[in-house]
């Protein structure tokens, strides 16, 4: 297979940068006709409508998600790691401006003026993240390597909460360093007793 990047490809990529930029209603097909170097009608022969283009673009941001948190389980063991490494992903990006958002974060924000068929693929997108962060606190806690303070499945909201809040926060204030000054201490809290005594 080719790794050379092709005008659908080309095309979500600049939708992904505007809508972190501006959002759902930031941005138009003319928008990326210019970025992109290519007719609208060229973007339309790939995605009919602005809906199948950010319905897509999510689907495929859910799948590379999967695909990371998959990678990341084989990786790493240890659960306290995993999650570190998790916040520490969204950490490097915001810092480097690589994606300082989440994009499903951001339209979850917009849920009630997106499109339906769009917002389904976010939820679809906060489904399977929750999922694969509750199973990493059962893990954890099972086995002594986490401490919770509630149920996991309320404990993944919570830290799922912090993360994408986080990001807000380093927005608002312009400032990468805030995102690990609201995700340490979450980090610190889940860490085990003898952990935190060494820290």
């Amino acid at each position: 297979m080719s790794n050379l990047s092709t005008t659908s490809d080309d095309i979500l990529a600049c939708a992904r940068s505007l809508i972190v930029a501006g959002g759902y209603n930031g941005f138009s097909y003319a928008d990326i006709a210019d970025v992109v170097g290519i007719r609208k009608a060229s973007i339309h022969h790939h995605f009919p409508s602005k809906v199948d283009l950010v319905r897509t673009l999510v689907a495929r941001y859910r799948e590379e998600a999967e695909v990371g948190m998959a990678n990341l389980e084989l990786q790493v063991s240890d659960p306290l790691e995993q999650l570190r490494f998790y916040a520490g992903y969204w950490e490097a990006c915001i810092a480097d401006a690589s994606a300082p958002f989440c994009v499903c974060a951001l339209l979850a924000s917009q849920l009630p003026v997106l499109p339906e068929e769009v917002g389904l693929e976010v939820r679809a997108h906060f489904r399977s993240l929750s999922a694969w962060l509750t199973s990493v606190l059962e893990r954890g806690a099972r086995h002594g390597q986490l401490q919770l303070m509630s149920t996991p499945r309320a404990e993944a909201e919570a830290f799922m909460a912090t993360v994408h809040g986080a990001m807000l926060s380093a927005r608002a204030y312009g400032d990468p360093k805030i995102f690990s000054i609201v995700t340490g201490p979450l980090l610190q809290r889940l860490a085990p007793a003898s952990l935190q005594i060494r820290s």
